[in-house]
């Protein structure tokens, strides 16, 4: 439409013509008809006999249209986040899931979504609903968990370039909620309880081992001198004295007091 170079023909110079002649003759009552105010978030598309009147939308400010020949239709230019429904899924991996997300667009080019598309607006949402079923339907669950950035990415380029031509611009899309089945939820859950114990008996399992070393290196100290033995004893009844106050019978070898004696006759 914007590149059309046809003119309104000779009949429509002379409405103009006339139409413009009526606003002289009505003068100053007419130009309060024939000025328009465009904010500063909006632009103006002017249609002249039902042709648009210029490539470029008008405003903002104050713009100048004739009776009778002249209609404009405002345009917002503000960005709209628009959310997107519920879309009920089957990923790769052939596990049912139901996304909603949220998309962020703006009319960069007021004429384009005039002349080139119905209604910008429902039309960008139904491309976004599609767009995300087809984006989503290829990867598996785990990568839908996972890498909701990348999809996101993915689904916004496909949009950008697909509304290109009805002037819109996506500025961002967000994957908002993945709801799943509850079983699927209850099997995620025990599949994970059950990888955590994994983990913790490993780590068990490699503290035993750590502390079954050290014990031996010990054992081995304790052999090169006897008399180690004996206040190893003392100190261990000295701690577990000092947390509880009450009677301990602790279990002494005999062999212990042998070792003394020899010790004690031998100084």
């Amino acid at each position: 439409i914007a590149d059309r170079q046809e003119g309104i023909g000779v009949c429509g110079w002379i409405l103009v013509s006339l139409s413009f002649l009526l606003v002289l003759i009505t003068f100053p009552i007419s130009i309060w008809a024939c000025i328009k105010v465009v904010r500063e978030y909006e632009r103006a598309v002017v249609f002249r006999l039902g042709r648009i009147l210029s490539k470029k939308a008008k405003g903002p400010g104050m713009i100048l249209v004739l009776p009778c020949t002249d209609t404009f239709i405002k345009v917002d230019l503000r960005t709209v986040a628009c959310k997107i429904p519920p879309q009920e899924i089957l990923t790769r991996d052939a596990v049912t899931a139901q996304v909603d997300g949220v998309v962020h667009y703006r009319i960069h080019s007021a004429v384009s979504a005039v002349a080139n598309v119905t209604d910008a607006h429902s039309a960008t949402l139904l491309l976004a609903q599609t767009a995300l079923r087809n984006v989503l339907g290829t990867q598996s669950l785990a990568q839908l968990l996972a890498g909701r950035e990348e999809i996101a990415h993915s689904i916004q380029a496909t949009l950008d370039s697909a509304t290109e031509q009805w002037g819109v611009r996506v500025a961002r899309v967000e994957i908002k909620d993945i709801r799943i089945p509850m079983a699927m939820q209850r099997a995620m859950a025990a599949e994970a309880e059950a990888a955590q114990e994994k983990k913790a008996k490993v780590v068990a399992a490699e503290g035993e081992r750590n502390a079954s070393k050290a014990l031996q290196r010990a054992s081995m100290v304790l052999a090169e001198s006897p008399a180690g033995l004996p206040l190893r004893y003392l100190q261990t009844l000295t701690a577990v004295a000092a947390q509880n106050n009450s009677t301990i019978v602790f279990p002494l070898p005999m062999n212990m007091f042998g070792s003394l004696g020899q010790k004690h006759t031998g100084g």
